[in-house]
C-alpha cells in the first residue's frame, strides 16, 4: 500500500461564521470531517500546511491520513476546497472519512524494473514515458504503491498500454473508453537515420528500375 501523507488538524470549538472567522485570524483554515457513519466534526488545519499540500497538486484525488487531536488516525479524502474570490487562497475544506472497502479515485505512480537487462534498451532504444502516473479507481484498504512495468523482454518499437498491465484485484483505470499508452521503447536516432537511408535507397532503386523499363 502507498504511504499516505498526513493532514494534521485540531477540533474546532464552536461552529458558524464567527468561529470560522476566528480560526482564519489565527492562521487556520476551518473545515469539517463527515461520513463513515459518524457525526461530522468541525476542524481547523494550519493555513501554511494546507497551502503546501494544495501546491503539491492533485489534492482532491489524494488519500490522506488525518491526525486529529483526541482521535485515532483515519483515512480521508477531500471533497471540496472553498477559496477566496480575490486571492484564491483556501478558506474552508470538506474531508470525507473512508472505510477500508471505500472506493476512491487516486493517481498511482508508474515505476519501471529491469532497465539494465531490457532487450530494447540494450540495443540502444530509448524509454519514452508517456504517463508517469495513472488515475485508478481503487479500494482504500488496498492501494498499490505504484504500477510496475517490467522492461526486460521489451524490444525497440514495443508499446506498453494500460491493458497490458496486471492491476491489483478491485482496481481499474478511470479511462475505460480507450487502451491508452503508458510508455514505449523508441528507436535511437542513429537507427532511425539508418532506416531512413535504407528507405531512400529503396525508393531510388525502384525509380531506376521503372526508368529502365
Amino acid at each position: 500500500m502507498a504511504e499516505m501523507p498526513n493532514i494534521n488538524a485540531t477540533v474546532r470549538s464552536g461552529t458558524g461564521k464567527g468561529a470560522a472567522r476566528q480560526a482564519r485570524r489565527e492562521g487556520m483554515v476551518p473545515g469539517v470531517v463527515y461520513g463513515g457513519g459518524e457525526e461530522p466534526v468541525a476542524i481547523n488545519v494550519k493555513f501554511n500546511e494546507l497551502l503546501k499540500l494544495l501546491k503539491a497538486g492533485k489534492f482532491l484525488s489524494t488519500l490522506f491520513n488525518l491526525k486529529l487531536e483526541g482521535h485515532d488516525d483515519f483515512r480521508v479524502i477531500c471533497r471540496g476546497v472553498q477559496r477566496h474570490v480575490v486571492n484564491d487562497l483556501p478558506t474552508h475544506i470538506d474531508l470525507m472519512r473512508l472505510h477500508r472497502n471505500s472506493r476512491v479515485n487516486l493517481y498511482i505512480p508508474v515505476t519501471f524494473k529491469n532497465e539494465e537487462t531490457s532487450v530494447g534498451l540494450k540495443r540502444g532504444g530509448v524509454l519514452t514515458v508517456v504517463r508517469s502516473e495513472v488515475e485508478l479507481k481503487v479500494t482504500a484498504g488496498n492501494i498499490p504503491s505504484s504500477i510496475e512495468i517490467d522492461l526486460e523482454d521489451l524490444d525497440v518499437g514495443d508499446v506498453v498500454t494500460i491493458s497490458s498491465i496486471t492491476l491489483p484485484e478491485g482496481t481499474r483505470p478511470m479511462i475505460t473508453d480507450r487502451d491508452f499508452v503508458i510508455a514505449n521503447i523508441s528507436a535511437p536516432s542513429s537507427l532511425k537515420a539508418e532506416d531512413d537511408d535504407d528507405e531512400a535507397e529503396e525508393e531510388v532503386a525502384t525509380e531506376e528500375a521503372a526508368t529502365e523499363e
